[in-house]
């Protein structure tokens, strides 16, 4: 069966992994342009890193860390997303994407023990 994800909005740290991301198997992992991709978003993480900021410099800081990282191209640059897409062509996409992956057969390795009956 075709793994495939499209990320619409936000993919936060152990989210995105559980959300059958690239480290879990995913066989394609698109995003839209408006989706956030990061490992928090920017209020916690500003909090986290920056606690004795004062609360302007927090708000400076949190709009820093929104442009730089919390787009989708940081991540597909990294690997983490194989395309961003245009939400129009998500369909199209999606049927191109099954239409590839059609054929595919998985080879999982042998099992190593077997559940003995108790």
């Amino acid at each position: 069966m075709p793994r495939i994800g499209v990320i619409l909005r936000k993919s936060y740290g152990g989210a995105y992994i559980v959300m059958d991301s690239r480290d879990m198997g995913s066989d394609l992992y698109l995003a839209w342009p408006t989706a956030e991709v990061a490992v928090m978003g920017a209020k916690g993480a500003v909090e986290i890193l920056h606690r004795k900021a004062t609360v302007d410099e927090r708000a400076e800081l949190e709009l820093d860390y929104e442009e730089r990282l919390l787009s989708p191209w940081p991540a597909a640059e990294r690997g983490s997303i194989d395309a961003v897409i245009d939400p129009a062509d998500t369909r199209r996409e999606v049927c191109a994407a099954i239409g590839l992956l059609e054929g595919k057969q998985e080879r999982l390795p042998p099992r190593r023990h077997d559940n003995t009956p108790l």
